[in-house]
């Protein structure tokens, strides 16, 4: 993960537009709602009691046969790839999608109708940098059972290719190029969603695609258009008459693009993608994709990226000239031995601050705590992330003896393994936001050497001694 040089951003004002969801055929409007810096992307289903919110996150998809479902708590979202692509495709960074049913609006099959009503709604610049998951080595899944891959791969930019073959006549294999994600409006946001005669037979039959009409929809002949069919197909889009038209597709609909079938493909994939949580700097390759192996890949990818965000240990010279010694940090600092527990910071900047304490056995708490076998007490861990991150917000003042630093709250605390006596920790802490009336809100890790050990998300507040 890195952080760029472009500021996050979201909507300046709320936007609606209204529909049926193409499952469902319920009626439905949804509302894109201006969010918070670090928000990302979250919907609301403001139907139901206490208007529950679910993340846009991969680890809450729980069925792709139709499409991308989420389900937090047994609340759901149905299809949401549409949405979420038009959202990535305007490089939109936080938004609220409130919605009042349980799956989106399918309006043309397509994301065109979702980037008119973002753009309406218009962009605004958040007080946060943009952060970026730069792909360093390749990175792939396969589904052995359909043959179907996705490779990420480094790349300057976010790039998407897709290769898409049905094994029939009428469609055969098609390949889509997304160079650069600005292109995403004029080449891909219109491409719709496409099924075969074959499929739409058993969804009709199981009383699915309520929503759909000949307008949301391509649908491939691939199969004998029998009488009764005809009949059926008649009846559910309320057409007096069905035809084929010569290249293979349904009547009453005119291709955007010849090869529709693979830009939808790379929408569906750029849609699925968004549910990693983060924007991407590498080049994805996907041989036949689908809804699964889109969301298979996006759960690997969202473990790796929390992985690395956890094991990624600053690299710091410990030979070299600290920024501060144990002397100027006392300076800084109220705190004194035995309970100063930092012995050097190595950076300080508006945003972050990392430390360092080289635990010996001198150290006053081994002699009561487990003295046989010496661990360094965890709330003693949390403290001393505290205390660097002491640093970082005493450093907006100019007089930093006359504060003292008291906690607010901490959360997420994790302690992931032991640390003994002899290892050298590293800390390092990170702003969630930026400081205000002297509130320091942070992410903090604590590393033993070279291995994660503690984290933590802590809140403390600088007061000025009277």
């Amino acid at each position: 993960m890195t952080t760029t040089d472009f500021k996050q951003t979201t909507i300046s004002k709320e936007v609606s537009l209204s529909g049926v969801g193409l499952h469902t055929g319920n009626n439905v409007t949804l509302v894109f709602k201006p969010a918070a810096a670090d928000h990302g992307y979250k919907f609301q289903r403001v139907d139901l009691e206490g208007q529950p919110i679910i993340e846009a996150d991969a680890n809450y998809v729980t069925d792709t046969k139709r499409g991308t479902t989420l389900d937090k708590n047994g609340v759901h979202i149905n299809t949401c790839e549409h949405v979420l692509a038009a959202l990535v495709g305007l490089e939109i960074d936080n938004c609220l999608i409130e919605i009042n049913n349980s799956e989106p609006p399918i309006m043309d099959g397509s994301s065109k109708f979702f980037i008119e009503a973002l753009e309406n709604a218009g962009t605004v610049t958040l007080d946060k940098d943009r952060k970026e998951y730069v792909v360093k080595d390749i990175i792939s899944y396969r589904d052995e059972e359909t043959g179907s891959e996705i490779i990420l791969m480094p790349a300057d930019s976010y790039q998407i290719t897709t290769m898409v073959d049905f094994g029939t006549k009428v469609l055969g294999t098609q390949n889509a190029t997304l160079d650069k994600i600005s292109d995403f409006k004029d080449h891909i946001s219109d491409s719709r969603t496409f099924s075969f005669l074959h499929e739409i037979e058993m969804l009709l039959e199981h009383g699915l695609i309520k929503g759909g009409d000949l307008n949301n929809a391509i649908v491939y002949v691939d199969k004998e258009l029998s009488p009764k069919t005809m009949e059926n197909l008649k009846k559910a889009f309320n057409k007096e008459n069905i035809s084929v038209k010569p290249n293979g597709i349904l009547d009453n609909l005119t291709l955007h693009h010849p090869n529709e079938a693979a830009r939808h493909k790379l929408l569906d994939v750029i849609g699925d993608l968004a549910l990693v949580g983060t924007r991407i700097r590498g080049k994805v390759i996907a041989n036949k994709p689908g809804h699964f192996v889109n969301t298979q890949f996006a759960k690997k990818l969202s473990k790796l990226i929390k992985l690395e965000a956890r094991n990624n240990v600053p690299k710091i010279d410990l030979n070299q000239e600290p920024l501060m010694d144990v002397v100027k940090i006392m300076e800084v600092l109220p705190h004194r031995p035995p309970f100063l527990l930092i012995d050097k910071i190595f950076e300080l900047s508006d945003s972050h601050v990392i430390g360092l304490k080289n635990v010996t056995m001198n150290e006053q708490f081994f002699n009561g705590h487990f003295p046989g076998a010496p661990v360094m007490p965890g709330v003693l861990i949390v403290e001393a992330m505290a205390q660097t991150g002491g640093i970082l917000v005493l450093s907006t003042v100019p007089d930093p003896e006359n504060y003292l630093t008291f906690f607010m709250k901490m959360d997420n605390v994790k302690f992931k393994r032991k640390v003994s006596p002899g290892d050298t920790l590293i800390f390092k802490c990170d702003l969630i936001t930026p400081i205000r009336r002297g509130i320091c809100h942070m992410q903090a890790y604590a590393y033993a050497n070279g291995i994660l050990c503690a984290e933590a998300e802590l809140m403390a507040q600088i007061s000025k001694v009277k």
